[in-house]
């Protein structure tokens, strides 16, 4: 039933506050938080779950501010992913990059204490991966839903795949 004009207000304010909160929260809490999940993902999976919950189980929220939320919801996301196609600098803001962990055998300590991953996870990320030594890696990556990729030793290879990671054109440069 509809209950009022201010409570569709305040869905509309609280729930959009509450979209650009969680994106915020979430870029700064670093991608290793979602693991597996972009943060828009995660963002509309639980969303959705909390609002039909509220509309199921709360008296105070009426069936058209559910579908106002849900609405909402489906709105910035394809907002989102619209401008995050056509702007290379919207996706920078939204989107993490992939990171180097790992470069031609060597730990990058700095990379690990930034996105708050052990040298176990390193260790382990190559030994689910077939490999045995630091030095038969190229690369240990953490991409952008927190995942691991290792790269075998590259042999005549022009590494194009790699030229997105943060921290491989520095590697590049220094081993010149």
């Amino acid at each position: 039933m509809f209950n009022s004009w201010d409570a569709l207000r305040h869905t509309f304010i609280v729930g959009t506050l509450g979209y650009i909160a969680t994106i915020i929260l979430l870029r700064i809490s670093g991608k290793r938080t979602l693991s597996k999940w972009n943060s828009f993902d995660f963002i509309v999976t639980i969303a959705f779950g909390s609002i039909l919950a509220s509309l199921m189980l709360s008296k105070d929220t009426s069936l058209l501010q559910g579908a106002l939320a849900i609405g909402m919801l489906v709105l910035f996301q394809f907002i989102i992913t619209w401008v995050s196609v056509r702007s290379n600098i919207f996706q920078g803001w939204i989107k993490a990059e992939p990171t180097l962990l790992l470069f031609q055998g060597e730990i990058q300590q700095n990379a690990l204490r930034h996105q708050r991953v052990t040298k176990g996870e390193v260790l382990a990320a190559l030994r689910t991966n077939g490999i045995a030594s630091l030095e038969e890696a190229e690369a240990v990556i953490l991409e952008t839903d927190g995942s691991f990729s290792v790269i075998k030793k590259i042999k005549h290879s022009s590494a194009s795949a790699l030229v997105d990671v943060k921290g491989y054109s520095k590697q590049q440069t220094a081993r010149v």
